[in-house]
């Protein structure tokens, strides 16, 4: 376990500490007054795989939030790629500045450095606030990226294959709760209409669903109603409380915590973003005790990953999504493991993802 840093932060200390609680393996710092970049990378595990992770761009409020956020994000990206059956470690990154104004080809060409000094450990690809834009420019300077243009031999963007992993994960979840995967006439919420939250409600839509959609963003919400006239445009303070069948939470994470846990009216939550719950346990048990049906993210959400994955070893869309259809069986098994053993699901489906590379460790098959 080792820190690495461009500039030693006087909290040092504490970010080992936070590294320990969840056995991350390196995390990296990396302020280039130049280009304006302030970034960490963050490997968690590495056990299966290369970590294998998109990098996000977001305006946080402090390095401390951001620190977070890369923790727990990279953490996910490990069980995720278990999960789906991928021969990947976890690994994310965190740029922080406004993904609107922000963004320069010298600073990405600057990332992508920061991310070949790595040597292959980790891949970065697209995550909120990034596009196919600046995978293009990253790989400028690294061969150690993915989500590129079909024109340079990549899938292009990962988000509608992320997206369809969630619809199937969505329909397994309904299947567990209502006995039938149908999503005719069944009320859907979702929050966020960025690329993945934007495909899915196409999905939705096709499947005669019901659809609710928020977002922060005006734009990105006339986009998704031009597309899908259907939709049910709503202001993002009343998301939470709709009275639906499923709450799909699509943006950022943390949606599901102490405020938000007493509106909730839905028998399912199954959406894209990442760390849904604030509180891991806290509220994945109270999400039991509300007699809600957690589909975990790093579960459903898995489709971009798998996306990626086939693109490293030569890109076929058709077995990319194949693969992700897996996604409703998996979480068909993790809702049965959940009931028998009588935990919470997000709880299953880590013990899953940790079996899985604990069995390759002890077999000596670690990367």
């Amino acid at each position: 376990m080792s820190l690495t840093t461009a500039e030693k932060p006087a909290t040092s200390g504490a970010v080992i500490e936070r590294m320990k609680e969840h056995g991350h393996e390196e995390v990296l710092f990396c302020n280039d007054a130049a280009t304006g970049l302030r970034s960490i990378i963050a490997l968690h595990d590495t056990t299966l795989g290369p970590a294998l992770g998109g990098t996000r761009m977001w305006p946080y409020a402090s390095e401390a939030e951001a620190l977070e956020d890369v923790l727990r994000l990279s953490r996910g990206m490990t069980y995720k790629s278990a999960l789906a059956g991928l021969d990947l470690g976890g690994g994310k990154a965190v740029i922080i500045g406004d993904a609107r104004t922000g963004k320069t080809e010298a600073m990405f060409r600057r990332f992508g450095r920061f991310v070949e000094s790595l040597n292959g450990r980790y891949i970065t690809a697209e995550d909120v606030g990034m596009s196919v834009t600046e995978m293009v420019n990253i790989r400028k300077e690294t061969q150690y990226v993915v989500g590129l243009p079909v024109s340079m031999g990549g899938s292009g963007d990962p988000s509608p294959v992320t997206a369809y992993g969630v619809y199937c994960g969505m329909k397994a979840a309904a299947k567990f709760a209502y006995g039938t995967d149908d999503l005719r006439k069944r009320k859907v919420a979702v929050q966020g209409a960025g690329n993945v939250g934007h495909h899915l409600v196409g999905y939705l839509i096709k499947d005669g669903a019901t659809v609710f959609l928020t977002d922060i963003h005006d734009d990105k919400l006339a986009a998704v109603k031009k597309e899908h006239a259907a939709v049910n445009i709503v202001k993002p303070d009343e998301i939470i409380g709709l009275d639906v069948d499923i709450y799909s939470p699509c943006a950022l994470g943390a949606t599901i915590n102490d405020q938000t846990l007493p509106q909730l009216k839905c028998s399912v939550v199954a959406g894209s973003a990442n760390n849904q719950l604030a509180d891991e346990e806290k509220h994945g048990r109270a999400l039991v005790d509300k007699g809600i049906l957690y589909a975990p993210d790093f579960l459903v959400n898995a489709g971009g990953i798998i996306n990626c994955a086939w693109e490293r070893r030569g890109y076929n869309r058709d077995a990319a999504l194949a693969q992700t259809e897996d996604i409703y069986r998996t979480a068909q098994d993790i809702f049965v493991r959940s009931r028998e053993e009588r935990i919470p699901t997000y709880l299953a489906a880590n013990q899953a993802a940790e079996q899985r590379i604990r069995s390759m460790r002890q077999a000596g098959l670690s990367f």
